[in-house]
């Protein structure tokens, strides 16, 4: 069987008797739901792992440049991924994309602990963390193409912000499971395929509980179900489409996707910038200790979580399902944080981690948001490959300058340079969100809420 045959989407099935929809959709619904988050979680397992073997690699040999070089294979094939795979998942079976993804992860990362050849060298390592790096792009795009088919848009940014915490999940019970593997195989490689073991066996259960549209259950649309069609939703939106029709007709014309895509660019780089460098800022500007760094980033990652949540809510029950208020309304707010981070006196740490929470709590939002947004303005066939460009630029955009430009610019222009950049990308950020405020007024005045 050739792979387009095997990830082709799932055939529609005779529709269900009117009294059967119901407790099947509401049943199904959270089934569905339950497999995105636990999928999703399961690929942060088997993503950042090999930042937990450095300092063994250190020991063989390896310069931390050497390692970082190696490191970087996984942001690269990630950022390109996220949008190549997207296109690809647009036309696939979520179900299978999903847990194929995260499969074929789990299997890279158990290969490198496994074969004393894959870190035998930076290339080799280069090579596995890119395939890896690549595998982990076929994650986000079967979630957006979940959403779109089971949940309507005014309910879609409460529940895309609950299961982006699935990063969050995922990311904090990677370490302990690391440990786990060390203490069980006794060998530093356990901190890779003990992980993975489990992210195969999180695969299945995701393929287990996912369902790849509503349509091939009996059901109807979500549109027909939830009475929430916009002005620009019909029955064409229930076909499939073409790579072509999805480029050309729905995304790479699309001049709203291209605004987001650029804000989310100018957001990862708050994003990365204040986070990735914020330990080298608070020990050379404030005086921080180690172990004051350290809690500033843990606070920083954590207080997303119900930042995210708030952002999600606010943009489904007080905008009404528009992500552009409530995206703009926390970027300014992330702005005035950053200038406090960064005006704020040595001698004065509450002041610091207080600033330092505040762009955590509310620099997730946004980057979520432009997620859903991004699913909202094109047709649900063409999600992912939407949210994928979006990810393209946030990661190739301004994650990659918040980690290489940024040094530059501390460099040369001092940490006064370089927040200057943080608060211009702030401002930037909410004039490209506001280019599509319009546009969602419009569709607004379509809905039936």
């Amino acid at each position: 069987m050739k792979l387009t045959e095997f990830l082709k989407p799932a055939p529609h099935k005779k529709q269900l008797s009117e009294a059967e929809i119901e407790p099947t959709y509401n049943k199904l619904r959270w089934q569905v739901f339950t497999g995105i988050f636990v999928g999703y979680a399961g690929y942060y397992l088997v993503r950042k792992n090999f930042s937990l073997i450095i300092p063994d690699l250190v020991e063989k040999g390896f310069t931390k440049t050497q390692l970082g070089i190696a490191l970087s294979a996984i942001s690269i094939a990630y950022g390109i991924s996220k949008f190549v795979m997207a296109l690809k998942s647009d036309r696939s079976n979520a179900r299978i994309f999903l847990s194929l993804g995260l499969f074929l992860s789990a299997l890279i990362t158990a290969a490198m602990g496994l074969f004393a050849f894959a870190t035998s060298s930076i290339a080799v390592m280069f090579v596995f963390l890119f395939i890896n790096g690549w595998f982990q792009g076929m994650g986000w795009p079967p979630c957006g193409r979940v959403m779109v088919h089971w949940f309507s848009v005014k309910e879609r940014g409460t529940k895309m912000s609950i299961w982006n915490v699935a990063h969050n999940v995922g990311g904090g019970i990677m370490a302990p499971l690391a440990v786990a593997g060390l203490s069980i195989f006794g060998v530093w490689q356990g901190k890779l395929y003990f992980p993975a073991i489990i992210a195969v066996l999180i695969a299945f259960v995701a393929y287990m509980l996912v369902r790849d549209t509503p349509q091939s259950c009996g059901l109807p649309p979500i549109e027909e179900y939830s009475k929430t069609q916009t002005k620009d939703y019909d029955a064409f939106h229930e076909n499939e489409l073409s790579t072509k029709q999805i480029l050309f007709d729905y995304v790479l014309t699309n001049k709203l996707i291209w605004y987001i895509a650029f804000a989310n660019a100018f957001i990862y780089l708050v994003r990365y910038g204040v986070l990735d460098w914020a330990p080298t800022y608070l020990k050379e500007a404030k005086g921080f200790s180690l172990s004051g760094t350290g809690w500033a980033y843990f606070l920083y990652e954590w207080a997303g979580i119900p930042g995210t949540l708030l952002c999600g809510w606010l943009s489904d029950k007080v905008f009404k399902g528009r992500r552009a208020p409530a995206s703009i309304i926390y970027m300014f707010l992330v702005a005035v944080a950053v200038i406090v981070y960064w005006k704020n006196p040595p001698g004065n740490p509450m002041i610091d981690n207080f600033a330092l929470v505040a762009i955590g709590f509310l620099i997730y939002g946004p980057v979520m948001l432009i997620g859903v947004h991004a699913l909202d303005l094109v047709p649900k066939k063409a999600a992912g490959t939407s949210a994928g460009l979006t990810g393209l630029f946030g990661y190739l955009g301004g994650a990659l300058f918040a980690n290489a430009a940024m040094g530059y610019v501390v460099d040369h222009w001092g940490w006064d340079g370089g927040f200057e950049v943080l608060v211009a990308s702030c401002f930037l950020s909410i004039i490209l969100i506001a280019l599509t405020w319009k546009k969602e007024i419009q569709s607004l005045e379509s809905k039936k809420l």
